[in-house]
């Protein structure tokens, strides 16, 4: 088996800016909303005289469906989930990858190196996995799994942007050196 084409690595560290920035957003966004607000309407459960939390119970517990679903937290993370899903599935046609070819690659020098593009393309599924988990949750109504799900994927991406150390990437390659992925055919 041969190893795929290399890619340029500042194409993925591009794409991992533009997905913190959105994630830091989305954290605040579920912060601010369903996921970590409190019903204040009820201090004590009407039946059973359980006293609640200040504050009452969690509002998603008593939020419908819908209401979950309209989060704008909620509706961010699931834009970057299916971005993340794109990542995966095309990754030459993700709306990142294909800004940084065609906008911010020709201003550039030519890369020095080129790096396997199966790293990067691992750690899309794991933003996409950790996000995913963020968003079912949600949707069950479990309180502060979305802005923990999505603040865990936005450490993932800033340490890439800011200091090129791709989480997903060293997963990979740790799975990789154990025989879990990218098993290599032997040269003999």
């Amino acid at each position: 088996m041969t190893t795929p084409a290399g890619i340029d690595p500042r194409g993925p560290r591009f794409a991992a800016t533009i997905t913190a920035v959105l994630l830091l957003v989305a954290t605040f966004l579920a912060l601010i909303g369903i996921s970590t607000a409190r019903s204040t309407w009820v201090a004590t459960a009407p039946l059973s005289g359980d006293v609640f939390p200040p504050g009452g119970p969690w509002a998603i517990s008593s939020a419908s469906l819908a209401q979950r679903a309209l989060d704008p937290g909620f509706l961010l993370a699931l834009v970057l989930a299916l971005l993340f899903l794109w990542g995966v599935l095309s990754p030459r046609s993700a709306p990142w990858s294909a800004l940084f070819r065609s906008v911010v690659r020709p201003r550039l020098a030519p890369p020095t190196e080129l790096e396997d593009p199966r790293p990067p393309r691992f750690a899309q599924g794991v933003g996409l996995l950790v996000v995913g988990i963020g968003l079912v949750l949600h949707l069950l109504g479990v309180p502060w799994a979305l802005p923990i799900a999505t603040a865990a994927a936005f450490i993932a991406a800033f340490l890439n942007a800011a200091f090129a150390f791709c989480l997903g990437c060293q997963i990979y390659l740790l799975l990789q050196r154990s025989g879990v992925v990218g098993r290599e055919a032997s040269a003999s």
